[in-house]
This record gives structure tokens, C-alpha cells and sequence, in this order.
């Protein structure tokens, strides 16, 4: 996976291979440094645009996808994105199962790329904008109501190996040689935990010392064994109260952070008036933990964080009024 300097034969290809960037202006008083891997310059503006092509991939070789067949997924919007691009060229229809809860840009552009998108109503006592775990076992079961009425491959990114592959085979790959491997430390936003599975165990391959990190939401920090008390967070793609994920290998966790809605969105408008980096709130949910990390028991070292999505799916939030 990469872009590289020759002609590619569709956006699939140009899916990958995204620079990494230092936040020299945001640590520039700090004693440490944060390299930021732009995933939000894939063709979908995200870095599910890497699981989206892996397990299609994965799919049509192990022969589990058929041609023609039918593509179901239930998102948040980014892997669905990446699904409908990478269906649209490859020929296969794509329903994207999302709950009203998630920013309206998203559900727009998955249309736009020829998905059929069907939103499901959030609970009774959900915020729009804020998806619970409740909310999303409704989407859970509209997406497995779909897979049977149409015979169609669900592309889980919950638990298809793909999910974490894509980032293992290439995106942890990857920051480990624009670093010239140095690197001390990767924190990441865990949603379906295929980048934070994927990437942490390319990184302790290479250096068994290297210390990664999940970050959750505060109040909703599943993972660490915490209880629930704020399921209705508004950092889309994660938090889910989910308290165990398939693809996550616990061996690879060196310890759990939680970041306050207050710091996502903060940090988040810092990287946009700073760095010039116009991202959505998960990369500012990662950056706001790395920066905690490089202050306390990480001063000195280096960290790496994905900064996950495009800030232009968010416009329609109030992380952007």
C-alpha cells in the first residue's frame, strides 16, 4: 500500500502510504516530541480506508466474497466511506447501516460514492451526535437483518482479521521507517481496536520496548475495567462501553488513558490553528493524550498517534461553532 510516483490505476491504490508529521509547534515548550501520521489524506479521509480495502481483499481471496455480491457494514461513517470507494471500484454494492447520531457529512458522502445508507433511529434517552453502546446494538442488528435478507458478505470490522492487518502489514510498517524507528511510544482512540491492534504489534516486533497506549473517553473507559457513566460521549468511532474487542491483543496494552470531551475538542481546534492539521475529534482525543504522556512519565521520548479522520466530517458539530 502507498502512493508513490507513478500513475495508479484507481483510488484504491492511493490508499496508505500517509505522511508523518512532527507537532514541533505544540510540543515547542515541552520536553518530548509528537509525530502525528496524517491518515486524514486517504481518498476517504481516514484511516478505515485501509481496513475497508484489506478485508474486501482478504475476502475475494479466502473466496468469501463473491462477484456481485452484496456488502454490508454497520459505521460510523469512515469505514463506511471507505467501503463505498472501494466497492465503487471494484463493482459490488454497499449498504452502510450508521445510527442517526453520527454527523450528517458522513452519511452524505458514503451516498454520494453510491452506498446505500440506512440510518437507524438512536435510543430514546441518546443525544444526537452522541452514540452509545445501546445505540450502536441497534445498528449491530438492523446490519445482521440486512446480511440475510440479501445474502450479503458483512464486512465486521469488529472481527474480521483484516481489520487489524491493514495496519500491521502497513500502517505500523510505515511509521516505523519515516521515524528511522525511533520511536518510544504509540497511543491510540480504540473503536473497533483494528489500528491500535494492528499497529502495536508492528511496533513490538520491531522493538519490544516501545510502549503503547489505548485512550478512551472519560466515563467511558470500557477497556480499563472502568464503569459506564457517560455512554453518550460525543468522540464518534470509539467509546463504545464495549468491554472486550476481539482483535485487541491485551499483552500488547501498556496501560489506559482517558480524555475528557473538554481536551478532545480542544486539542483538536490546537491542531487546526497550530499545526495547520484540520482533523475530527478522535486525532485530538490522540494528541491530547500523547501530550499528557510527554509531560509526565514520557518526558523526553518520542510518541506516535494516528490523527484518524478529516475535521470536514464534523462541520455539522459543535466541535467546529
Amino acid at each position: 500500500m502507498g502512493r508513490e510516483d507513478i500513475l495508479l490505476p484507481s483510488a484504491v491504490e492511493a490508499i496508505g502510504g500517509t505522511p508523518l508529521v512532527e507537532l514541533a509547534r505544540m510540543t515547542r515548550e515541552l520536553n518530548g516530541r509528537i509525530l502525528a501520521k496524517l491518515e486524514l489524506l486517504n481518498p476517504g479521509n481516514s484511516k478505515k480506508d485501509r481496513i475497508a480495502r484489506q478485508m474486501i481483499e482478504d475476502a475475494e481471496v479466502d473466496g468469501l466474497l463473491q462477484p456481485g455480491q452484496t456488502i454490508v457494514e454497520m459505521t460510523s461513517g469512515n469505514t463506511g466511506t471507505g467501503l463505498a470507494i472501494v466497492s465503487a471500484v471494484k463493482g459490488y454494492r454497499f449498504v452502510a447501516v450508521m445510527s442517526r447520531g453520527n454527523s450528517a457529512e458522513r452519511a452524505r458522502m458514503m451516498a454520494a460514492l453510491g452506498a446505500e445508507v440506512v440510518l437507524v433511529d438512536q435510543l430514546p434517552d441518546s443525544v444526537p451526535g452522541q452514540v452509545s453502546g445501546g445505540d450502536l446494538a441497534l445498528v449491530e442488528a438492523k446490519a445482521n437483518q440486512i446480511v440475510l435478507e440479501r445474502n450479503a458478505f458483512r464486512a465486521d470490522q469488529f472481527n474480521l482479521k483484516g481489520s487489524m492487518r491493514a495496519h500491521y502489514l502497513y500502517t505500523g510498517p510505515e511509521m516505523i521507517k519515516q521515524a528511522a524507528g525511533k520511536i518510544d511510544v504509540f497511543c491510540d482512540f480504540v473503536g473497533s481496536g483494528g489500528s491500535f491492534a494492528g499497529c502495536s504489534l508492528a511496533l513490538k516486533e520491531y522493538n519490544p520496548g516501545i510502549k503503547c497506549y489505548v485512550v478512551e473517553p472519560e466515563g467511558a473507559a470500557a477497556l480499563a475495567g472502568e464503569a459506564i457513566t457517560r455512554p453518550n460521549h460525543p468522540i464518534q468511532g470509539g467509546g463504545y462501553s464495549i468491554p472486550e474487542l476481539a482483535l485487541v491483543d491485551q499483552a500488547t496494552i501498556d496501560g489506559f488513558l482517558t480524555i475528557t470531551d473538554e481536551e478532545a475538542v480542544t486539542t483538536t481546534r490546537r491542531l487546526a490553528s497550530e499545526e495547520g492539521l484540520f482533523a475530527g475529534f478522535s486525532s485530538g482525543a490522540n494528541v491530547a493524550a500523547a501530550l499528557k504522556l510527554v509531560q509526565d512519565r514520557h518526558a523526553g521520548c518520542t510518541i506516535a498517534v494516528l490523527l484518524c479522520d478529516s475535521g470536514l466530517k464534523y462541520l455539522s458539530t459543535d466541535l467546529w461553532t
